[in-house]
């Protein structure tokens, strides 16, 4: 018998280093490495009880799909998971989700209770050195403490002069809407409002939006970028540093679109190092948030330039877009129905006798309608609908039979708690009476109202946001008629989380016509 013998050594391996079998040890030791730890989260993790789909408690890859492929959907498929697991599930392997509004407070606890960020969670707003990045309660209080006075309600009021004189201008500027015949777009007229007072309030002098012809919305264009690379900054942390390496000229350059943003952005930092610098003189003297950051009694490590660029960034998005979104969402719902509108304007004419009347915020909080309209807006304005883990550092809690150890982050969104049917029946609907109707039951709906969110890290400009509130939407229902337009419940209907809640397609639009300006 013929043997042959075959030359099989073309069909070896290219020597790379390893020998084949060091290939296979190394492949199996990564796999045995996955296997154990899946073996580990699924079986005997601290969570392992917890109700929840078995690929959210084994990897992040779930999430990762549904916020970073499919763009900010992964908040929606909690909901669907609550749909099949109950009220509390499992949404990664460190991570629980409550939709129980009762549990809420306990999540968000006052400052007597120490509530942690989740550290990788703080990525999401690209903002490191800033107080909402914040990872530790201590670390958080001595920030927060800085502003606090800065913000409280009697600060505020002291401003009110130069909040009302915003205010007034964006009413003259509807009235050149009215007399040209032409659209506005609500968004961005009181997005221009609105950013003019935080850049007043931030730097000690606005920047002209409310002048712009078409209510130049930079701030905005700002926003919608950092929203939408939030995701991919929670995954991808050293995104952060790879764009802020990037010089602004180059980035102009690459982005020819952004360029006015990147020109806007260069001015603010120039102003704010002349004012730190005491180069310039503003409006406001020492109150505005540059100054009070860079005092030399403070110390060095917390007023680094990076700290206070992210600090003052921070306030810009966070002073412009989510009060803008309440502004804008009154409008929306007010003007589409008639009985609302002509029940608030009556109310308005108590401290407005003409269309041209001043007041001030004490007197319009005495309105009660007023107050359930705002509530509503509130409600209904999709802001920061991001579900914010907290981490209960030395504390175990316990939620019905399931017991949460310490150091495990656990979260909830507005967004569920402001669509809870048990709590606001038909919740899609804008229905001021409800607040009307609780006040006199003694119903605490108001317990569950939580735009700013609750507990030590509530909203720090609560009080601004409320006082632009109560004068614009007082001023421009006593003043104006306007039709909604170009603008349909789809087009404003949140599908996506990206920080803030954005509709299907682009981002928050609603347009009106100026139809009357009042005379009586």
């Amino acid at each position: 018998m013929t043997v042959f013998n075959m030359d099989t050594s073309y069909l070896a391996l290219p020597n790379m280093g390893l020998d084949l079998p060091l290939y296979g040890i190394v492949l199996v030791a990564i796999t045995s490495a996955f296997a154990i730890q899946a073996f580990y989260r699924l079986y005997f993790h601290p969570l392992a009880k917890i109700p929840g789909p078995k690929l959210t408690a084994v990897t992040s890859l779930y999430e990762f799909y549904y916020d970073v492929i499919c763009g900010g959907r992964f908040l929606f498929q909690i909901e669907k998971m609550h749909e099949q697991y109950g009220p509390i599930v499992r949404i990664n392997p460190r991570e629980i989700h409550i939709i129980d509004p009762s549990f809420y407070h306990e999540i968000y606890a006052p400052s007597t209770r120490k509530r942690d960020k989740e550290p990788s969670f703080v990525n999401t707003y690209g903002v490191p050195y800033a107080m909402v990045s914040t990872v530790k309660h201590d670390h958080h209080r001595y920030r927060r403490g800085l502003l606090t006075d800065f913000f409280s309600k009697r600060s505020v009021l002291s401003l009110s002069p130069v909040i009302e004189a915003r205010v007034e201008r964006l009413m003259e500027r509807l009235e050149e809407y009215h007399e040209n015949g032409r659209v506005v777009n609500i968004c961005n007229a009181f997005g221009a409002l609105t950013s003019d007072i935080i850049t007043h309030y931030c730097y000690g002098k606005h920047w002209g939006f409310l002048e712009d012809e078409e209510f130049r919305s930079d701030i905005r264009t700002a926003t919608n970028d950092f929203t939408a690379f939030s995701h991919a900054n929670r995954f991808f942390p050293f995104l952060t540093p790879l764009l802020r390496s990037v010089p602004t000229k180059i980035m102009a350059l690459l982005m020819p679109g952004k360029a006015t943003l990147f020109e806007f952005e260069r001015s603010i930092f120039q102003h704010f190092s002349a004012v730190i610098q005491g180069k310039v003189f503003t409006l406001t003297g020492d109150h505005n948030i540059v100054k009070r950051l860079h005092n030399p009694e403070i110390p060095a490590e917390e007023r680094t330039l990076s700290r206070l660029q992210d600090e003052g960034f921070t306030f810009l998005v966070a002073g412009t877009e989510t009060t803008m979104r309440a502004l804008s969402f009154a409008a929306y719902y007010i003007y589409q129905d008639r009985a609302i509108l002509e029940k608030l304007r009556s109310e308005l004419r108590e401290v407005l006798p003409t269309p041209n009347s001043k007041t001030t915020w004490p007197t319009l909080e005495k309105l009660p309608y007023l107050n359930a309209v705002i509530n509503e807006a509130l409600r209904l304005s999709n802001a920061a609908i991001i579900r914010l883990p907290r981490v209960a550092p030395h504390e175990t809690l316990q939620y019905k039979e399931h017991v949460i150890p310490p150091g495990t982050p656990m979260s909830t969104s507005i967004y569920f708690v402001h669509r809870n049917p048990a709590i606001y029946p038909d919740p899609q609907k804008f229905d001021p009476d409800r607040w009307i109707k609780a006040a006199e039951t003694g119903d605490p709906l108001h317990r569950y109202l939580v735009p700013f969110t609750k507990g030590s890290r509530i909203c720090i400009g609560m009080n601004l946001a409320f006082l632009e509130m109560y004068l614009a939407i007082a001023y421009y229902i006593r003043r104006f008629n306007l039709e909604i337009c170009d603008t349909d419940p789809e087009s404003i209907r949140v599908t996506r989380e990206r920080v803030v809640g954005f509709p299907e397609h682009g981002g928050l639009q609603i347009k009106a016509r100026v139809t009357a300006v009042l005379e009586d």
